[in-house]
């Protein structure tokens, strides 16, 4: 007997997960996620501390030039829907705020943080999003292992720039003139 055709989700769907959730479309699947562990928030800031100003504003050493945002809502399509924890665009290729709740043009950089509950989707599943809109530039941290993976798309595939953990201190694409201590993220 065949099964049943799968429902794709819109973005109506997001409405209905609980409040804790953060939900997002993945090939037309509603997935929802919990909110970040306090670990995972600490990597974030820390990391947003350190790239936000140079690049987002041109302060510390650092060129501006970006728009980096902390976990937007980014449509791909109407079957993609993710929320990533840092975006970042090039002032010239920015968009514009959008009218609604989401940017539907794809970003320059994206890092994912990853945590049990989300690794596999964003090694996986967001990864192949990401690559199929052509981001350029794709970081993923491990606040459990300590580690940051750098990748860059080159033919419509993710080529591992780099690999860095604990306390290296890294000076990477797409963001070199500034130096991240990785220690200081987990600490």
């Amino acid at each position: 007997m065949a099964e049943p055709a799968k429902r794709i989700a819109n973005y109506k769907d997001l409405y209905n997960i609980p409040e804790n959730m953060i939900g997002e479309i993945i090939d037309g699947e509603l997935i929802a996620t919990p909110r970040p562990s306090p670990e995972h928030s600490h990597v974030e800031s820390s990391l947003g501390y350190r790239i936000g100003p140079p690049y987002h504003i041109g302060e510390g050493g650092g060129p501006g030039g970006w728009i980096i945002l902390f976990e937007p809502e980014i449509k791909f399509s109407e079957q993609n829907l993710l929320v990533s924890d840092f975006a970042g665009w090039k002032k010239e290729r920015f968009p514009g705020w959008p009218r609604e709740n989401w940017f539907s043009l794809a970003p320059d950089w994206i890092c994912e943080i990853l945590s049990p509950t989300t690794a596999r989707h964003d090694r996986i599943e967001k990864m192949d999003v990401y690559a199929r809109h052509e981001v350029k530039y794709l970081w993923l941290i491990d606040p459990r292992d300590k580690t940051l993976e750098v990748f860059r798309l080159m033919s419509s595939q993710w080529v591992k720039w780099g690999g860095f953990a604990a306390n290296d201190k890294v000076r990477t694409e797409p963001f070199p003139e500034v130096e991240i201590e990785l220690g200081t993220l987990w600490t």
